[in-house]
């Protein structure tokens, strides 16, 4: 048994995909979550830089006590999954592998798309893990660096989002994959106008609650489970504006979020 919270992180909102399919998975574990929202997008930076953040928000977790990371961001886990595991001596869980594990079983002619940042799509992060599990399986990936500041602004299902949408996937579509891997956690908030694009015949993949099905293989596996008769307890953190992660971030998980505190990330 194990009463710390589990440790969550994104370079923004999208995270909070993740932490609401562990909230629903897990109702009794606790949970911090850290977004990043004053340096976002993570996509666009170097790796270096994304090391960097993904370290200092590791950090600032770490102070708070929590027993597990996950990172809740796919540039993130692209650019330094390897380096977390051999710098912090906690259990790491990570955004690809379940993702990847999905898509490749859910396709059927074995054409995989995946859309993400830069950052992720230029790691081939996701083509290599895919290619892993069966290499027989054509990915066909494309960066769409548009759809994280449209989430960061509430923009989901609006015409601009839906232009963008067409703009970035119909490409895809005319490709033939019958699997689209949402390989950025802020993606699923757009899965109405992504949806509409691809259509009927092309599955979306979100890593959301793929994930959440792992963090709790990790918590029975590592005996971390906490006394289910204690109220778990959720606390909120951003390096940006208080009011607009309660706006937006109440929005993601349909409940009301207050005391939200604003973090001096630089420090650590």
């Amino acid at each position: 048994m194990d009463n710390r919270p589990i440790g969550v992180f994104d370079s923004g909102l999208g995270g909070l995909t993740v932490l609401d399919e562990i909230m629903k998975l897990m109702p009794t574990e606790s949970i911090v979550y850290f977004g990043d929202c004053g340096r976002t997008p993570y996509g666009t930076k170097s790796r270096e830089m994304v090391v960097k953040y993904t370290f200092q928000d590791i950090r600032f977790l770490l102070n708070q006590d929590i027993k597990m990371i996950v990172i809740a961001c796919n540039t993130a886990s692209a650019c330094s999954l390897e380096l977390v595991k051999n710098n912090f001596n906690i259990p790491v869980i990570e955004v690809v592998q379940p993702g990847a594990k999905t898509a490749v079983r859910m396709t059927k002619n074995k054409k995989i798309g995946v859309i993400g940042t830069e950052g992720t799509i230029n790691s081939g992060v996701y083509g290599k893990t895919i290619n892993k599990i069966d290499n027989t399986v054509q990915i066909i990936s494309k960066a769409c660096p548009l759809f994280v500041p449209l989430v960061e602004t509430g923009w989901w299902d609006n015409d601009i989002a839906g232009r963008t949408a067409e703009e970035y996937l119909i490409p895809l579509k005319n490709e033939g994959i019958d699997v689209l891997v949402l390989g950025c956690t802020h993606y699923p908030l757009l899965k109405g106008v992504i949806s509409k694009v691809m259509g009927d015949d092309v599955a979306l993949v979100s890593s959301a609650l793929e994930v959440a099905k792992v963090v709790k293989e990790a918590i029975e596996e590592y005996d971390m489970a906490r006394d289910e008769k204690i109220k778990p307890v959720y606390r909120y953190y951003t390096s940006d504006s208080v009011e607009k992660f309660e706006s937006l971030g109440s929005l993601i998980l349909k409940k009301e979020i207050r005391s939200v505190e604003k973090v001096d990330i630089e420090k650590y």
